[in-house]
């Protein structure tokens, strides 16, 4: 599916999106037009979903980080398509996933402070009836990366 030029490529801009066409050329030792080709091929294919601008979040004040278990005992589709509509809506939440086991779902917020939980709480459990919800707050992030092991 991907050779060593493709792996490059994505190694490369997952590193740095505003590279060069010239630039990624260089570092994988193609000519610019083959690594154009590839990079549209990639893109087109949906390998390459979109670049974007990583912020810093402490530089934005949003200085919490944290992670929310919810449990429920709902789980047909009108529950479903409700709950994760309201939690998209949230600009708060950066990451939202449906789990396995315990838990049914996993938000990772980023807030100004611990203090705005309580708000989110009280718009999260107007969302949709949940059994339980409980969170973490992150004290130290020790890797966090948007890179993908290519």
């Amino acid at each position: 599916m991907f050779d060593a030029h493709d792996r490059q490529i994505l190694r490369a801009i997952q590193l740095d999106s505003d590279r060069t066409i010239q630039d990624i050329a260089d570092l994988i030792g193609l000519s610019a037009t083959p690594t154009a080709r590839r990079i549209k091929r990639l893109t087109d294919e949906g390998v390459i979903k979109k670049s974007v601008t990583l912020l810093d979040p402490e530089a934005l004040g949003l200085d919490a980080t944290l992670f929310i278990f919810v449990r429920t005992s709902h789980h047909d589709a009108e529950w479903l398509e409700d709950f994760a509509t309201g939690v998209q809506r949230m600009p708060e939440v950066v990451e939202f996933y449906r789990m396995s086991g315990d838990v049914d779902y996993l938000i990772k917020l980023c807030l100004p402070d611990i203090r705005d939980y309580d708000a989110f709480y009280k718009k999260l459990i107007a969302i949709a009836p949940l059994s339980d919800v409980s969170a973490s707050f992150a004290m130290e992030a020790i890797k966090n990366t948007t890179e993908l092991p290519v």
